[in-house]
Order: structure tokens, then C-alpha cells, then sequence
């Protein structure tokens, strides 16, 4: 059960086949006897999701079925804001913090009758690694290796049957090595779709929060719950919100995919260059037409991802940070540093580069519908090899191909697609121009129906 598509889960719901009641009692066992394995979760609200299961069963017996969503248990990233539930952010700073209010994204899922199962753990403050007093998540494929960056718990909970779906963040790549790192489907979408009022912030310019979930088509039903105009949120865009699961079962025959070949394999792993070919023959049966282009000169937007967060990350924290330095992790710390002492003129010189990369890459888009490109640039690496390409500095190299869509705001969806040797995913994304949510989920969906390494499941 716990194995189960939204879709499918939701169906079996509808047609009262299966109880939201029975549902979330086997979560909440699954959860509880997983625990020592996974640790996915860092506060589970048992005793509230009953009582959510209990009136959504309710409603559908009435007849007032709310959608796909309704009775669905779900997870949130511990960045979101629930009055219901402490918000730790994965901090010492925060371990106490209860909010007033439930964050925008929580209001619309359960709104559309989802039933919140708890909170999963995060990295500090959504930066590069957790807080030296947290045990991270584990990798469901294999304990010793990386289960992502800041939404590590979104993706070891989706992945390993612990929530049918969940919701993380994305500033630097936290949405996609989750989903990458735990065989899942994650889609970040577009800067602003989504609101961020009641998120804590690492970097205002460049959050993004999406789903985590086990397809296009179940992270297509999430995305359509969340996303939308929020007065209380003054980035949040001004735009119509499509039936993103009604185009799922579209054709994409005539859809023209740009490979960047120089971009999306020159010194990347001959595993994920191999899955990388494999993905775009299994687009190209379904009708996409495959285009060789040049990627735009990437290296300093790159660059400037780092003056620009750490400058807001500083921002973020100015209340806490230097007075509570002692509270804070070492590599966390160090950013803020980074931040607080970088100058006006590096500041000004990153927003020129973000601003003509992401112009650059608009104008591929008029050649392109989407991109193809990989993930990672190596096969998933071991949690301690993470650890220390952070503590080393290396954090620019291991975004290669997550934070120059950060720096853009540009949609993309991550997908698995196959397994390295050691038998750990590996995955591929699809990019798009801004508001292109929409046609990223047709051609996920597209590539998910002739394929099945989303249907693998760890143990």
C-alpha cells in the first residue's frame, strides 16, 4: 500500500474502495517501526492526521470528495511553518519555534483535503548539510550514501513508502538531489509559482518550494494544489494556474528537446552520459525531436549564486546572527561570513551575471521547448563524500547543473533513469522557460509511461 501513486491511491479513495482512516493508520505504523532505518521524519502528528483521515472518510461518504489529494497522507519539509507542529528549520536557533500560522502551501493542501502526517527532517536552515546535532535521513537504496541536500527528508520519505508525496525547497539544487539521490520524481517550478510566505527563507531571490513524489503525474497533482497568486507572498506571480493533470496524457510528438552535448557530458560520470542517451531515445519513440544546441556560457552565473545567497542568507539571519553564533553549524556559520563580508560591488557584478545568463538562456528557449540534461555530474556520491566536498569549498562544482536554474527562476523536472553499478539511482532533468510546468509534466509523463524506473522501490 504505502508503495502507491497518488493517483492510484487517490482513486482507490474515490471510489471508497480503501479508507483515508486505514490508510494513515498504516503510515503511521510504517513510519514508526521505520524509524531507526530511515529517520526521515523529525515530528510526527499522529494524532491530528487521524483526525484529518477520520473527516476526509467522512466527506467522501457524503459524496464530498474534494479531489485527488483528499485523504492522501503527505509530508511537509521542515522549513514550512504549521501552527500545529514546531518549526525547526534543522536549527538549534529554532528548535523551539511554534508558529502562529500555517505557511500559504499547507492552507491549499489540506484545504484540498490532504492529511498532514508530520514534519521531515531538513538540512541547517536549508543550506549544504545538516546541523552537527541532527542525524541526517538515510538513503533508502543505501544507508552510507547521499540522500540529498536540504529536503533529504522529502526525498527519503517519498522514496521509501513513508508519505505518498511531500513538499521541499530549492535554492541551489535541494528539490532535484533528493530526487536524484532517491530515485523520485521532483519538480521545481518556476521562481514565484509557487508562494513562499510562512517558509523560512535561506535566499529570497532564489527559494523555490515544489513536490517530491513518485511521478510526473503525482508531482503534477501536488503542483496543482500549491501553486498560484498569494497576496501575503509580494513574489508570488500574477498567473493563470493550467490543469497540469489533465496535460499529462498529452502527445509530445513534434516537441523539440535541446541537448547541450558539451554542457551535459564533458566531464560528467560515463554512467549518467549512458542513462542520459537512454532517456533521450525513450523521448525521441514518443515523438520529441532531439536538437543538438550550445548551452549558454554558464560559469558566472554560477559563480554568482554564491555572493547571492550568502548575501541573503545573511539578511535572513541577521536576528540571530552573530548573537547566537555559537548555535550554529560550522559550514552554515561560514556562509553567513561569506556573506556579511562581501562587497556592494560583488553584489551588483553577481546580479549583472544573473540577469544576462538567465536573458541567454530565454533566447535558447525560442529554438527549444525544453532542455535535457543530467543531474549530478557523478553517480550518487557517499554521504561522507558530500560532507567533504561542502566542508571543502566544492559546493560550485556539485551545482553544475541544479544552480544555474536558480539563478534563472526556470522550471525543471528531475527523473529517475536507471541504476549505477552499486545499484543507487540515477537520474536526468527536463528544463523549460518560466511557466512551463505544464509541458515539463506531459513530456515526464510521457517518458514515465514507456519506461519503469519509477515503479522501483528501495527494499
Amino acid at each position: 500500500m504505502h508503495f502507491q501513486t497518488i493517483a492510484d491511491l487517490s482513486d482507490a479513495i474515490r471510489r471508497k474502495s480503501i479508507s483515508p482512516v486505514e490508510v494513515t493508520q498504516h503510515m503511521l505504523r510504517r513510519i514508526e517501526t521505520t524509524h531507526a532505518a530511515y529517520g526521515a521524519y523529525v515530528t510526527v502528528t499522529a494524532e491530528r492526521a487521524l483526525e484529518q483521515a477520520a473527516a476526509a472518510e467522512a466527506a467522501i461518504m457524503r459524496g464530498g470528495w474534494r479531489g485527488p489529494l483528499h485523504g492522501v497522507p503527505f509530508a511537509l519539509k521542515d522549513i514550512i511553518y504549521t501552527d500545529f507542529a514546531p518549526t525547526t528549520g534543522g536549527t538549534l536557533i529554532n528548535a523551539d519555534f511554534r508558529a502562529e500560522f500555517n505557511a500559504t502551501v499547507v492552507e491549499r493542501l489540506e484545504a484540498q483535503g490532504a492529511v498532514t502526517l508530520g514534519k521531515v527532517k531538513t538540512t541547517e536552515q536549508a543550506f549544504a548539510i545538516h546541523h552537527p546535532s541532527v542525524q541526517p535521513p538515510r538513503n533508502p537504496w543505501n544507508p552510507e550514501y547521499f540522500s540529498g541536500v536540504s529536503s533529504s527528508g522529502s526525498g527519503v520519505a517519498a522514496a521509501a513508502g513513508l508519505a505518498y508525496g511531500t513538499l521541499g525547497s530549492d535554492t541551489g539544487g535541494s528539490i532535484r538531489f533528493p530526487s536524484a539521490a532517491n530515485g523520485v520524481t521532483g519538480l521545481k517550478p518556476t521562481w514565484g509559482r509557487v508562494s513562499r510566505y510562512g517558509v523560512f527563507p535561506l535566499a529570497w531571490s532564489l527559494d523555490h518550494i515544489g513536490p517530491i513524489a513518485r511521478s510526473a503525474v503525482d508531482a503534477a497533482i501536488i503542483l496543482q494544489a500549491i501553486a498560484g497568486w498569494d497576496p501575503r507572498d509580494p513574489t508570488a506571480l500574477h498567473a493563470p494556474v493550467p490543469d497540469y493533470l489533465g496535460g499529462c496524457s498529452g502527445s509530445i510528438s513534434g516537441l523539440r528537446i535541446g541537448l547541450p552535448m558539451e554542457y551535459a557530458t564533458s566531464g560528467v560520470a560515463a554512467e549518467v552520459v549512458e542513462a542520459l542517451q537512454g532517456a533521450v531515445a525513450a523521448l525521441q519513440l514518443q515523438g520529441a525531436v532531439i536538437k543538438e544546441i550550445e548551452f549558454p556560457p554558464y560559469q558566472e552565473a554560477l559563480a554568482a549564486w554564491g555572493p547571492l545567497c550568502s548575501v541573503e542568507t545573511a539578511m535572513a539571519h541577521e536576528a540571530t546572527y552573530p548573537s547566537r553564533a555559537k548555535d550554529y553549524g560550522p559550514v552554515l556559520a561560514g556562509f553567513i561570513e561569506a556573506g556579511r563580508q562581501t562587497s556592494a560591488r560583488d553584489l551588483a557584478a553577481a546580479y549583472l551575471s544573473k540577469f544576462d545568463f538567465s536573458n541567454r538562456l530565454a533566447g535558447v528557449f525560442k529554438e527549444v521547448d525544453l532542455l535535457i540534461i543530467p543531474t549530478l555530474t557523478t553517480c550518487v556520491p557517499t554521504a561522507q563524500a558530500w560532507e567533504e566536498a561542502v566542508v571543502a569549498g566544492a559546493l560550485a562544482d556539485a551545482i553544475r547543473f541544479t544552480g544555474p536554474f536558480d539563478v534563472s527562476g526556470s522550471p525543471t523536472l528531475t527523473l529517475c533513469n536507471g541504476f549505477d553499478a552499486k545499484g543507487l539511482p540515477l537520474s536526468f532533468q527536463l528544463a523549460g522557460p518560466h511557466l512551463s510546468e505544464g509541458l515539463l509534466f506531459k513530456a515526464g509523463a510521457a517518458y514515465q509511461r514507456v519506461t519503469d524506473w519509477h515503479l522501483r522501490h528501495p527494499g
